[in-house]
């Protein structure tokens, strides 16, 4: 006797097709270095911090002279928001993401820093004892 229930639909008849996602298009692109904030702006000491933790980040290793013309303008609300101007905070935000700035933002994106790559490889592989996962067990004296 074959499976319970229906037998499947004509794939002919289905409505959703799940047709096979668009090719990614691979360009060249050269990464460039971070640009000098405009000197017109009188910038926050906290958008300054911000600037460079860009200029220091792994993620800003392949950013491209559009990327960090938008990371530029985001800048400015940035320092808008600093400056008091609580209104940016979600367009702040909305941009910052993209960048992947958060945890959240990165696993979005699916950026994984290397370091986790290597906590994956030093655990024990699946399917492994608990006794090996564990390790020793040692008793403590009683209390």
């Amino acid at each position: 006797m074959a499976g319970r229930g229906p037998a499947p639909k004509d794939p002919k008849r289905r409505a959703r097709k799940n047709a096979d996602p668009i090719a990614l298009r691979v360009i060249h692109a050269e990464p460039v270095a971070q640009p000098e904030l405009p000197e017109h702006v009188d910038w926050p000491p906290q958008t300054l911090q911000w600037w460079q933790m860009w200029a220091d980040s792994p993620l800003s290793a392949d950013f491209t002279s559009t990327d960090w013309s938008e990371l530029r303008d985001t800048a400015l609300l940035h320092a808008q928001l600093w400056s008091g101007d609580l209104k940016v905070a979600p367009e702040l935000r909305i941009r910052v993401a993209k960048f992947g700035a958060t945890p959240e933002d990165r696993a979005r994106l699916r950026i994984v820093f290397a370091q986790a790559d290597e906590a994956d490889e030093k655990r024990a592989p699946t399917g492994a004892s608990s006794r090996s996962r564990r390790g020793v067990l040692k008793a403590l004296p009683d209390a």
